[in-house]
């Protein structure tokens, strides 16, 4: 009888178990153990309303937590406030406690809560109407969005103290109809942001200027509300509060909540194919930790990168421990399932009766599921944040938890499982926004001046608003009567502008699957590569297969389809440096930061095995040029660097040099590997050298290759320790590439260039 089939008594036990078997412990790369922490606590301020303290007590709360302590106090005091704490520590209470006292002291008040995804609105309100009825006092609060009834719509408008709501809601049905908004935005008092690290990017770019429109109206009404963020850790809390709202912030970060003891194992499957570098698939690693502990009775979560593997893992874990458990115990969590659906999940975690559940990244966010003990993640996240998020969903305050971190073949996944120091002595990422970025500006703008006119004089973000007004006179958008501006179109202008992409000639996805319903949208830039005919676009982790694109009406047709692959596309790059704004010199290597046009057109794409990421097959793509004109980051090679290589041997470096790059970019970037693109040119027309090429995706571009010009030195160091570590032989697919793309000597190639450059260590 195997030994696992036996019981511990308990996690601590069956670990130290674990720790004695070697088929397990030689794919473990790393176990860290997190000390426990005890609570520290701030006594209940003074001032805090009776009722409030009542009911708090009810619940078993007679103190706070010296975050929460703290941030009271600043709100209390005027301050506008991020406060930055790990999963599970009581955020909510900083923003709840001082809003709910400021409700008991003036019922004619008003909050707004935005949240980026409906699931947690409705668990924010849950929590806020049993906090409300325990006081048994009237606060009304309602969440406003796309399922909210239109009966309803009116009573909150009257009504509502407390209007909990999303970006994308605010931006397109509360700013533009502000008229119907008279009592909310008279006394607004405070806006809550929670999840703050969740707006970077474009989407981040968008919500600052939907904040700014926002702020705009409520000084036409007479308010000037206090906001109130709350943020998972990253590594410019503080910076990023005050790039998004425009205000300064005072920092929360003095974490008094306790944790206990937490176990973080790095598990990176055995090598199957060394000269390819294939591993073991990570899902049926995954399958395996996480059977283990379910059938030892431990509450567990796991979580999958894509509905497909959430899917998977769910029904080969519920057919491996049906003997020992009945099915409805292991449940899946994912978009697409009805909300009934999943409020009753999460009720099942909480009480306990639900003993597994395998989700995407929709329960990394703060919507209360109780504390699991252990967690397994398939795959690495993306980034550190998220990391330490979805890890935090297992750990009771006392209790000890683990968490297992399942490695893919993936380069960037290989990196952090082989150099655990990288993940657990750095700060998670940077959440970058550039608010500013003219067409995401312009947009807002117009929207702006559809809410209430512009006054001369008047500013709105960082660019001259006078030549953007007689642009928009001159584009018949408005027109100008004395020192106002005033809109002049019939319709209004926030409908057509989605807050997640930069350009709004967006590509519409159609599903013809079953019937036709829309899927989802794609930029213009993002197009050619994603959604060319017999690409397979992946929505929510379904794949679907794009049977036609209609370029000219912007339409794909794509019909759903179960495939061991995806599709890369290649894209012929023309590139040209329009400006220079920053440069260095380290080593061998010249750098540069500046304006850049890039003029793009795809050749053809590539179908890409799952998992082991092997080249299975090619096609032609047949689409016009696009031209994008955005920021980048470039470094060139000295010609001593070049010295006594062939124009092929300088290709193949480059080419294994920029695949180990794309990959390892986004450790330091919150951002989607798509977001950032890699061009290298063995003689650029710029420089005439060996050069390397990373720009934004984006038009006006958002931050990203800035930020990578910034840790160049850090950057190149990651890449020759990403190669020389590999255990393949001559190149694969979690580092350089493989040997069919950057030829038998790519790996060392790459390797000597990046080392014969110096400046790094």
């Amino acid at each position: 009888m195997n030994r696992w089939t036996g019981k511990a008594s308990g996690l601590e036990e069956w670990l130290e178990l674990l720790k004695q078997d070697p088929e397990i412990m030689d794919n473990v790369t790393y176990w860290r153990t997190i000390e426990a922490k005890e609570a520290r606590y701030a006594d209940m301020p003074a001032d805090m309303h009776p009722k409030l303290k009542e009911a708090l007590a009810s619940r078993g709360i007679n103190r706070m937590y010296t975050h929460q302590g703290e941030a009271y106090a600043a709100v209390r005091e005027g301050r506008h406030v991020v406060a930055v704490t790990p999963t599970a520590s009581g955020k909510t209470m900083c923003y709840n406690l001082p809003v709910l006292q400021s409700l008991l002291e003036n019922g004619e008040g008003r909050a707004l809560y935005l949240f980026p995804t409906k699931a947690l609105a409705q668990d924010q309100v849950a929590e806020l109407q049993e906090l409300a009825d325990a006081m048994d006092v009237d606060i009304k609060t309602h969440t406003y969005d796309g399922d909210t009834p239109p009966t309803v719509r009116q009573v909150i408008r009257n009504a509502g103290h407390i209007v909990v709501t999303n970006p994308d809601m605010l931006h397109s049905a509360i700013l533009p109809h502000h008229t119907k908004w008279v009592k909310l935005f008279e006394n607004l008092k405070y806006i809550v942001i929670d999840e703050l690290h969740s707006y970077r990017g474009v989407f981040g770019s968008h919500v600052a200027n939907v904040l700014r429109r926002l702020k705009r109206i409520c000084r036409f009404y007479g308010s000037s509300p206090q906001f109130i963020c709350a943020s998972a850790t990253i590594d410019n809390p503080k910076e990023h509060a005050e790039r998004l709202i425009g205000e300064s912030v005072r920092l929360v970060d003095n974490n008094g909540a306790p944790m206990g003891e937490k176990h973080f194992v790095f598990y990176n499957p055995p090598v199957v194919n060394k000269q390819l570098g294939i591993r073991r698939s990570s899902v049926l690693e995954t399958r395996k930790l996480a059977a283990m502990l379910l059938k030892q009775g431990i509450q567990t979560i796991v979580f999958a990168r894509s509905r497909v593997r959430v899917e998977l893992l769910l029904t080969y874990l519920q057919e491996l421990i049906k003997d020992k458990l009945e099915a409805p115990t292991i449940r899946g969590y994912r978009g697409g399932y009805l909300p009934k659906l999943r409020r009753e999940i999460e009720r099942g975690l909480r009480s306990g009766q639900i003993r597994g559940v395998v989700s995407t990244n929709a329960l990394e966010l703060g919507i209360d599921i109780g504390q699991l003990q252990a967690c397994v993640l398939n795959g690495y996240p993306g980034t550190i944040a998220s990391t330490w998020q979805q890890a935090g969903r297992a750990g009771r305050r006392q209790g000890s938890s683990v968490t297992f971190l399942v490695a893919s073949s993936n380069p960037l996944d290989q990196y952090i499982i082989q150099n655990p120091d990288f993940f657990f002595n750095r700060p998670a990422e940077r959440a970058l926004i550039h608010p500013d970025n003219l067409l995401i500006l312009i947009d807002h703008v117009k929207c702006a001046a559809y809410e209430l006119p512009f006054e001369a004089g008047e500013t709105f973000g960082g660019e001259r608003l006078e030549d953007m007004m007689e642009f928009l006179v001159e584009e018949k958008v408005l027109h100008k009567a004395g020192n106002r501006w005033f809109w002049m179109e019939q319709s209004f202008p926030a409908h057509n502008i989605s807050l997640r992409s930069a350009a709004q000639e967006n590509f519409i996805i159609i599903d013809i699957s079953n019937g036709s319903r829309v899927l989802g949208e794609v930029d213009r830039f993002g197009a050619p590569t994603l959604i060319h005919e017999e690409a397979i676009y992946i929505h929510e982790g379904v794949q679907y297969q794009v049977e036609k694109l209609d370029y000219p009406e912007k339409k794909a047709y794509v019909r759903e389809v179960n495939v061991d692959y995806y599709t890369d596309a290649n894209l012929a790059v023309e590139l040209k440096v329009l400006h220079v704004d920053k440069e260095a010199v380290t080593g061998a290597l010249h750098r540069q930061y500046g304006e850049v046009t890039v003029n793009s057109k795809p050749t053809i794409f590539k179908k890409i095995r799952l998992r082991t990421h092997e080249n299975i097959g090619s096609g032609p793509i047949h689409l016009p040029e696009e031209e994008l004109h955005t920021s980048s980051y470039w470094f060139s090679f000295s010609d001593e660097a070049a010295e006594g290589r062939s124009k092929n041997e300088m290709q193949f470096a480059l080419l294994g040099i920029a695949n180990v790059l794309v990959h390892i970019a986004p450790l330091y970037l919150m951002c989607d590997p798509f977001d950032i693109r890699v061009v290298p040119q063995v003689k650029a027309v710029h420089t005439q050298k060996p050069t390397i090429f990373f720009y934004d995706r984006y038009p006006g571009g958002i931050g990203l290759s800035e930020r990578l010009y910034e840790v160049h030195d850090e950057l190149l160091n990651q890449a020759k320790s990403l190669i020389r570590t590999c255990t393949c032989l001559s190149g694969c697919p979690a580092c350089v590439g493989p040997i069919e793309e950057v030829g038998l000597l790519g790996k060392q190639q790459a390797l000597a260039l990046l080392e014969e450059a110096g400046g790094a260590r």
